[in-house]
Order: structure tokens, then sequence, then C-alpha cells
């Protein structure tokens, strides 16, 4: 049951009471107030582990996890290029750590992600003389590596990303290995295969750019011929890597709209937004450039201050947009822990310094944390 706003003002103030009166010798990470506490009747907040948060060689930020996120996504160990990197043999032993970690700390657990073209070991898709398999050699295949994974952890994993990224920004089929060889039936059968290891698991449909017209039109399309063919589709996860200037958040409403009107849970995933320009397609020469690498990463010294202003207020902007939805919205997950580990400092461009999450490199809380707490006073 929601609380009311006086109950939520009054726990706000409590919370930086206590921040006040903790001992100088406390860290930063132990003075803020819970992200978790703060959306606990809103929706879950997630974030992606990694392999030193699984292997438990990572403590400060475990200690974040722990205390900031009640939902946790498997960042790349149950990818299917990292769990069956050889056809038959399975390496289940970061995906283990990664459940038991959840289920220590009672944490909402999603596993991420069964199929997708990209992150596939090279031998899911050829025989030995590396030509393409035959339709049935794919579909069992692919019916072998969901029924392995999804059976493993049957009634411990609470939801998979079932397939990702299927569809193109103008709502048209992503020529995949997966299309290519089964046709579109791939999907339906991966849903099926899905439900069948694990009838009691969510099973979701995850996807980028979820706010161009066209891919919105093409996923709802999509999911109402998975519903009228009777397969399970219980929600879509609309991945958040935005921009200063992408996505417009007027778009991305209209298609937490679409998504909720076909009775789906509606998933923010993998959350960050970027401060970084992305490189055009400049020849080799000039991307090597000393010049250009400096253009491409403006802020390796650190952030103006109006730059840092306007990145929190972007911030601010989605989580109310997510409050406004909240009794759409059932998860919102950032895609890392903090920007000294975020997978922006690296892509496009290698070494460049992004500052796209909540934490900061020394794993301490940025001013926008208290701020998005105080956020939820505000919607009560």
């Amino acid at each position: 049951m929601k609380t009311n706003r006086r109950e939520s003002k009054m726990w706000f103030i409590t919370m930086l009471l206590t921040v006040a009166v903790t001992s100088c010798n406390s860290t930063a990470t132990e003075q803020t107030p819970s992200l978790k506490d703060a959306y606990q009747n809103k929706f879950v907040i997630g974030t992606a582990l990694n392999k030193g948060h699984n292997y438990g060689t990572d403590t400060l930020g475990i200690n974040l996890i722990k205390q900031h996120f009640n939902s946790i996504v498997a960042e790349n160990c149950m990818k299917s290029m990292h769990i069956q990197p050889s056809e038959g043999v399975f390496f289940f032993d970061e995906a283990d750590k990664f459940v038991e970690f959840g289920e220590a700390n009672n944490m909402n657990i999603i596993g991420h992600t069964l199929i997708w073209h990209s992150q596939a070991p090279d031998w899911f898709f050829v025989d030995e003389e590396g030509a393409d398999v035959t339709r049935e050699v794919m579909i069992e295949r692919m019916r072998n590596h969901i029924l392995t994974v999804v059976g493993r952890y049957k009634g411990r994993v609470d939801g998979w990303d079932v397939v990702n990224e299927a569809i193109m920004d103008d709502g048209s089929w992503r020529n995949t290995k997966f299309y290519e060889i089964i046709g579109d039936e791939y999907i339906k059968l991966a849903f099926q295969f899905a439900n069948e290891a694990d009838p009691d698991a969510e099973l979701y449909y995850n996807d980028y750019a979820m706010s161009a017209e066209g891919k919105r039109n093409g996923v709802v399309e999509l999911v109402k011929q998975l519903q009228a063919a009777g397969v399970r589709v219980d929600g879509i996860g609309m991945q958040g890597h935005m921009g200063m200037d992408y996505p417009d958040i007027s778009e991305f409403e209209k298609s937490i709209k679409a998504f909720a009107d076909l009775h789906m849970n509606v998933m923010i995933t993998e959350m960050d937004i970027t401060l970084l320009p992305f490189p055009g397609e400049e020849t080799a020469e000039v991307s090597l450039s000393a010049e250009y690498q400096e253009k491409m990463n403006p802020y390796a010294a650190g952030l103006p201050d109006d730059i840092n202003a306007a990145w929190e207020q972007r911030y601010i902007d989605y989580f109310q947009l997510f409050l406004n939805y909240s009794d759409n919205i059932s998860r919102v997950t950032l895609w890392g822990l903090t920007d000294a580990d975020t997978w922006r400092n690296d892509w496009p461009m290698v070494g460049r310094t992004d500052y796209p999450l909540l934490f900061d490199r020394d794993y301490q809380a940025k001013p926008v944390v208290d701020k998005l707490i105080e956020l939820t006073i505000n919607n009560e």
C-alpha cells in the first residue's frame, strides 16, 4: 500500500537526519538514503552486475548494490557466447554466483539474454564445414540452449529477456541469423521454449530505440501476433541508453502508453545517459588524430557545472516520467553501477571518459541520487 504524502515527507526527513548524525568516519555510500526504499511503492530499482560483483571482488560495489538496489540483471554472464561457448559445453559458474547473490539478498533476479544475434558464439549458426545449419538444426540448438539455461534456474530467476533487439528502427525484422535460417517464427519458438522450461518465470521482449515510431509500431505488431497465437509474453523492456538530446521524451512516453495498452508490464532497462558526442563517419586518419580524440572526449578532466546540471535535469525529467506511469512500469534498471565500469567509456571509441551513471568512479553517490529520492516525495 502506498504511503501518504505526509508519511513520505517524514521518511525523507528522517533519512536526512540520519545522514547528518552519521559518524565522520562513515563512507558517503553509507550516508546516502536508499533508492530502493524511496521507490519501493512505485517500481523496483535495478542494476547490472559484472564479473567483479558476481565473484565478490568488488566489495565497494557490492555494498552499493545491497544498499540501493532490489533488482539485478546479468550484464554478460548469461549471454550465449559466455554461458555456452562450445556446443553442449555450458559454463554456469559465474551465472550461478549471480543468482546466488540475488537470492541471498532477496532481490528480483533478471536473466539476460536468451536469444540475441550479438554476443552469440560462432558455432551456434554453422555446421562443421562452416555453412549455415538447416532450419531444423537451428531450432533444436535454440531449444536446447533455452531449456538448459532456463531449466537450470527454474523457480530462481524471476524474469528472462527471452529475445533481444529483433526489430529495426523502421519496424522491420532485423536480418539476423536466427531470422535468416528459421524465419520470423523464431521469436514465437523462443518464447514457447522459455515457457516450457519455466512456466512461472516472467518472459520479456527487450530492445533499444523504443521511442522511434517505426520500432514502436513494429514491437506492438509483434506482441499482438504472439498474443493472437496464444504465446505468453509478460513484459516489454525499453532500453534506456540515452543521450542529452535523444530520445525525445514525448516520443518515449508514447511508447510507454502503447506498450501498456497491450496489457504488458513495461520495464525501463539498461538505463544510462551519456554526455559524450557520437563519432561520425570520419576517415581512420582523422579519427586517430589527437585533435579528433580530444573532440570526442571533451570531459576527460571533469564535468563543467553547467553540463552536470543539464545531465542531472535529464535524469530527473525521465524519472518524473517513470513516476507518472508507475502503475504501468514495474522496473527501472541502470546498466551498470559506477562511471568507472560503464561500457560507455569504451563504445564506440575506446578510452573515453563518460559520466552516465548515478555513482562516480570513487563509488560515491552523485548529488542527483538525493534529487531522485526527493522526487518521490513530491509525487505522493
